[in-house]
């Protein structure tokens, strides 16, 4: 870089280890970007020493409403998703019982009621559909995420618009197909 740049990546190695770091000029701070270690060709992150602080659902004022919002938001994804499907109905259901449950065992860390749904639906039967147990615990993720308003990915801040929760693609609601 030229004098006027803000710094410069480096690279150090031995035999075991190789890592990249952003050394910037005295006037500025230090920013390490990342630190892999290399075996055989491929590369493996560097393992965390801070973990992440759980994302947490306010305590359930109504288990069961919310419930009813999950299997809604979740029916109303699997049907935009694909294809509106039979077993789409079942799945949202599932899944929400499995939240309810949950709730009102006093379960608030989003990270923990995927797995649960996770966990459950990997007994669950997916022949009579294009989804399985990651990619429905994933997108109850995703829905809780949006609800809270937090932005998860690549710029997408939601899964759905706000006013199609509840709705399907052709402009139907989806409350007949969840009572």
């Amino acid at each position: 870089m030229g004098s006027e740049g803000i710094g410069e990546y480096r690279s150090v190695s031995d035999d075991s280890l190789r890592s990249a770091a952003f050394v910037p000029r005295p006037e500025t701070k230090t920013v390490v970007l990342s630190v892999q270690k290399v075996f055989s060709g491929c590369f493996t992150p560097a393992p965390m020493t801070d973990p992440l602080d759980p994302i947490m659902l306010p305590p359930p004022e109504d288990a069961q409403q919310e419930g009813q919002w999950l299997k809604s938001a979740l029916l109303t994804w699997l049907n935009a998703e694909y294809l509106p499907e039979p077993a789409n109905r079942a799945i949202a259901e599932r899944a929400s019982q499995v939240f309810v449950r949950q709730r009102m065992e006093g379960e608030n860390d989003v990270g923990s009621l995927v797995m649960a749904i996770l966990t459950e639906l990997q007994a669950y039967d997916f022949s009579d559909s294009f989804y399985g147990e990651f990619t429905v615990a994933n997108a109850v993720g995703d829905l809780l995420f949006d609800s809270l308003g937090i932005d998860r990915c690549c710029g997408r801040s939601t899964t759905l618009e706000p006013n199609r929760v509840g709705r399907l693609p052709d402009g139907e609601d989806t409350e007949g197909d969840i009572n």
